[in-house]
This record gives C-alpha cells, structure tokens and sequence, in this order.
C-alpha cells in the first residue's frame, strides 16, 4: 500500500508516447483529464490524509490510434508556499499545520491569528471541471484553478467569493446540452443567514480576448436555509433532472465551533465533521428555472451520500440514484495509519466497514392534502422504492437497493437527466481502494467486472463513439497502476458494451492514483 498510494508522485512534463497494444477505435480523438492527490511529503513533513496530497494533473491525449501521457503537479498558492518553506505549512482537512518552531515568536503569533478564521486551502485535488470554455482544477473549497488543458500548465486561481456569497462549493457540477454548468454551494460566514446556494454559469461565459473568469456571469438560482445554522449538512455531489435540482440535506455534518476552534484545540478539519445516524434525510427538489422548492417535505432513513450517479423524470415522479453508506466511516479509512496496515490487518480492522450500496429512491410530485395516509404513491412498475404519505403530509421515502459494494460511478453522459440503464464504477470490497471496475445493468441488475491481479483502475469513464444510439455504445477508459514492479501503468481501454478490453497503452513513466476527471473531444479542444 506504502508503495502504491503513500509514495510521492513525479512529473512527466513533456508528452510520452505510451505503445499500444490491441487496436485503439479510430473516432476516440481527445484528452482525458484526471485529478487526484501526488505528493504527500515536503521536506521532513508528511500530511496524514490521503485526501490531503497536493494535486497531480494528468493528461492522456487519444489521437489516431495512439496515446501520449504528461503529468504535472497543480501550482497552486499552496503548493508554491508548501514547496518555498520546505514544509507543509498550509492545512489540509486531515493535517493541521502549525508555525515553524524556529520562527520568531511574533511569526508564529501571526500564523496562530490567522487561524482564528481559517482560509482554506487552494490545494484542488478532487476533480477537472468546465465553466464555459475554461477547466479548472477543482476541490470543496471557494478557490479553483484554471489550467490549460493541452500543457497542463496552472494559469490563475479564482476565487468563488469573488463573484457569489459562497465559502464552499463542490467539485461535482452538472453540465447540459448547452453547454451551462449547474453548480452548488455554501455560505457560512459573512455572507448573511447560513444557506446552501445553487447557480449556474452561462456556456458562454468565457472572454478570452480580455482574460476575464467565467465566473463573471454566474447567475443564483436560489438559496436554502440551513436546517441547523451551527452544523450544516456535508454535500459532496447533487442530482439533476431535465427541470429539477435534487439536493440531499444529509445527517453527515459540520460543526462550525468545532471548525473554527479547531487549530487551538490540536485537531484536524476532517474530525469537525460527525454522521448523526439518529436524524433524518431530507431532499430537496427545486425547480432549475424558477428556483422554487417543492412544497412536499421528503426524507428517509440516515445515510451518508457522496456521489450521485443519475436523476430523471418518469410520469410524474421524480428519480435519483446515489451511492449510500450506513455511516461516515470510509473518511478514515483513508487515513495513512490505516492504509499502510498489511492487508489482512486492514481488513480485520475494518471489518465494520459500512460497504457502498447503489440505491434509487422515487418522489412522486403529485402529492396532494387528501392523499391517502399510509400508502405507497410510487405508480412506476420497475422499481421496489416507496414514497409513504405520513399523518403530517410529509413523505417518507424507501429505497430501492440497485447493487452493493460500487463507488465513483459514471454514465453515458449524454443520458444525464435522463432515464438510463447502464452505469459503471469502481468495485469497493475489501479496501477504499478499488481492484475492479464494473459495469451495472439496472434492467437486469446483472453486472460484469474487469480486473487484473495486483492492479487498481481508476474510475472509469465512458465515451460515447460518434453518432451511437445504444446506451452503451462507446468505449470505458481507466488509468491503471499496479503494485507488481513488472507491470508498468497503462491506460486501458474496454469495449462499453461487452466489457473486454480492446487496448491498453503502456505508460513509460510514473502514474499515480487519481480520482476524478474530464473527457474532452479533440473538436472541442480545439474550439477552446
């Protein structure tokens, strides 16, 4: 584990051909983004949190049957002041940094004050997302960085504050099919009453000629109130459908005293969150136009959610599929004292492991005062979930178990909002760390798996081939590594509809596990 996750990565700057074995399609022309933590000690200092590494950028670029792969480091604030001291001196979620001992006491008096309101970090590990024709580098924070997507190279940091009343956004937005990002957020301090807000930023919005963020145009589609001002609800994704938001106002939270006197307590931000498993769920369906909410008051059962996998609108119902754990418990798992126990040590350890299970749940939206009470209003024929209407007019939503043990799921994006059949993912059983991939039939809920000894894929992405009309007619693509020093990283490439592997290409330099990224066809990059 030490070797394949805890190791500092390297750069590969300039493109490297990667050989090809098999026969890559000849329409897949693009590059594929990937984003994920790569260095995780500076000097003599190490961050405790696998989530904490500073980010890696990587690059693999599909041109007429060929592959090339660079990767750089994010060069963000955080990184360039992290890299000047020659220690980690910023703080990441699970690594409070404190003063150099060797500082003068009036240096260490003022990093201590500035901590009494933390800045965040600007470390953007999580994702490569698209606000009009510019991607950024992007993690849960109000800073992102743009970065030229064919060199890699980090061109400026913005910052969400700048242009919207925010402190946090997610690194999950929605794109639709013209080319508008919905995104999500939150206000806690200095921006009025603690709210989540949701907004959206034109396609448009870029302007080149005069170096301006597309942030600049970003419009609010509508704010709600937290259910506890002290200890808002964690978010890490959201759903959407053709003409609703879907937000889960889960009982995973976090403490704002506990946030902000974090630093003089000697305790880490991660450790502000808490899963009250004795609360409810709440979702939040509001209308992407008018940004109004539903009036019908749905919950369910305590869960924690971190990706949503698809949402969409049959016969007056709306439908959302997600990743659900019973608790909180796979944030520190990935904790370094834990990943680097032998294998059999971890699993023993973690044996109580709540294990990721794909769940639907269905909100029927013509729900009226004199609905029948104690009855299930779901009328789709294909689903197990249930929508009880209780004695208060509230709805209590049940969900319907889709498959156990998948996260990091993705789908034919050109089926987003609407219904679908086949998602895929990374197969989660006896670590975080995935050792397959899959791909999920929801009609049949039937799956199959790709996998290789001593292998672990990153999650996959599925790209279309030009003109499809299956669901599944593309291609599943995933940067693999590989704890056998003789098998060198290689980017695979999966026929989507049979699940074989019709090419890898062999990288001849350093990869790292990453953990989210952004396809982006060779027309549009060079529109961009």
């Amino acid at each position: 584990m030490q070797g394949i996750f805890g190791k500092n990565g390297s750069e590969t700057p300039e493109p490297v051909t990667a050989p090809v074995t098999g026969s890559i399609p000849s329409w897949l022309q693009g590059t594929l983004l990937r984003n994920g933590p790569g260095l995780f000690s500076v000097g003599g200092t190490k961050y405790n949190h696998w989530f904490d590494g500073m980010s890696q950028i990587h690059s693999f670029t599909f041109r007429d049957g060929e592959v090339t792969y660079r990767s750089k480091f994010l060069k963000s604030d955080t990184y360039k002041r992290n890299v000047k001291a020659n220690r980690i001196i910023v703080t990441e979620f699970g690594t409070m940094a404190y003063p150099d001992p060797c500082k003068n006491i009036f240096s260490r008096m003022f990093t201590h004050l500035c901590n009494i309101i933390p800045d965040f970090t600007d470390n953007n590990l999580i994702n490569i997302i698209r606000y009009g024709r510019d991607y950024y580098a992007s993690s849960e924070i109000n800073y992102i960085n743009q970065i030229d997507p064919v060199t890699l190279e980090t061109v400026g940091r913005t910052n969400y504050r700048n242009h919207i009343a925010l402190n946090l956004a997610t690194a999950h937005p929605h794109y639709d099919d013209k080319g508008n990002t919905y995104n999500m957020g939150t206000a806690i301090l200095g921006f009025g009453p603690p709210k989540f807000v949701i907004f959206k930023v034109p396609g448009d919005a870029s302007d080149r000629d005069s170096q301006k963020p597309a942030l600049r145009k970003v419009q609010k589609i509508c704010a709600i109130p937290f259910r506890s001002s002290l200890c808002p609800s964690y978010f890490h994704s959201f759903g959407m459908t053709d003409n609703y938001i879907v937000f889960v106002e889960q009982p995973f939270k976090l403490d704002i005293i506990k946030l902000g006197t974090a630093y003089f307590r000697e305790d880490n931000w991660g450790n502000c969150l808490k899963f009250d498993k004795d609360d409810i769920t709440l979702f939040h369906i509001i209308d992407r136009k008018t940004g109004k909410e539903v009036g019908t008051r749905f919950y369910s059962d305590a869960l924690v959610v971190f990706h949503h996998i698809n949402a969409y609108e049959e016969d007056g119902h709306v439908v959302f599929d997600l990743v659900s754990y019973k608790d909180s418990s796979l944030y520190n798992m990935f904790y370094f004292k834990n990943l680097m126990q032998e294998a059999s040590g971890f699993i023993q350890s973690h044996e109580d492991f709540s294990r990721p299970t794909c769940q639907r749940f269905v909100l029927p939206l013509n729900i009226q005062k004199d609905s029948a009470r104690g009855t299930n209003l779901v009328t789709l024929t294909d689903t197990s979930a249930q929508a009880v209407v209780q004695e208060d007019g509230s709805v209590y939503c049940k969900p319907d178990t889709i498959f156990q043990g998948l996260e990091l799921p993705g789908i034919n994006y050109n089926y987003n909002t609407k219904k679908y059949r086949y998602f895929y993912g990374s197969r989660v059983e006896w670590s975080p760390h995935p050792n397959k991939i899959a791909k999920i039939d929801i009609v049949e809920r039937k799956h199959v798996e790709w996998s290789q000894e001593s292998c672990f894929p990153s999650e996959p992405v599925f790209v279309a081939s030009p003109g499809a009309v299956e669901e599944d007619d593309g291609v599943v693509l995933s940067s693999i590594i590989s704890s056998d020093p003789e098998v060198s990283p290689f980017m695979l490439v999966l026929d989507a509809k049979t699940f074989k592997e019709i090419a890898r290409a062999t990288i001849p330099a350093s990869v790292h596990m990453d953990l989210h990224g952004y396809f982006i066809p060779a027309a549009v990059q060079h529109v961009s």
